[in-house]
């Protein structure tokens, strides 16, 4: 039997406060309706598009959590942080980011992403990336979502430094790893004395 209109939409707005990060894609399945259906329902209930609700929640984390970059420095936008424990951050790959002959993302942006998430996840006001190592995995296209995690260990003998490891995946494949040894400015021995 065929959900009612105002059934579906009370059902989307709660779904998408659950997880406000599918797609009209992943909705239009779940409900078993059109994207178009999708997108109408969304207007109606006054839901930004994927790419809005996205460009919310991250400001919104970088207002309430980062102390290590800017907004504007972060490449990627940052939709969850707990600092100096782990963070996640989603880069849309598009014209600008790959090589025009073949569509494959440049590395640069893949590494950018990663290592401004490293920086944003420690917990001071100026992090820096002491070292890194990374692995290019699978070749990343236009249209691709990249999902980076960052998790932290802490360095108990030095407390001014930490590795931050990233793995950043397109759906269920790895397409990246990397190491970040970083630098903190605050010694967390003195500050938690």
């Amino acid at each position: 039997m065929k959900m009612l209109k105002k059934d579906r939409q009370r059902e989307l707005v709660l779904l998408l406060e659950t997880n406000p990060f599918m797609t009209d894609d992943e909705l239009a399945e779940h409900f078993i309706v059109s994207v178009q259906t999708i997108r109408l329902d969304r207007l109606e209930c006054g839901i930004p598009e994927l790419r809005i609700r996205l460009k919310d929640v991250a400001v919104r984390t970088m207002q309430e959590e980062v102390k290590s970059l800017a907004v504007d420095e972060i490449i990627g936008d940052i939709i969850d942080i707990e600092l100096d424990k782990r963070a996640l951050s989603i880069f849309d790959v598009s014209e600008e980011h790959v090589f025009h002959r073949n569509g494959i993302a440049r590395g640069h942006h893949l590494f950018a992403q990663a290592n401004s998430l490293a920086v944003a996840v420690m917990d001071d006001d100026l992090a820096l990336t002491m070292k890194s190592m990374l692995h290019f995995l699978k070749p990343v296209k236009v249209g691709d979502r990249v999902i980076a995690k960052a998790d932290v260990v802490m360095d108990h003998s030095n407390k001014k430094r930490a590795l931050v490891t990233i793995v950043s995946k397109v759906g269920d494949d790895t397409v990246f790893t990397g190491e970040f040894h970083m630098y903190r400015t605050t010694d967390r021995k003195q500050e938690e004395s």
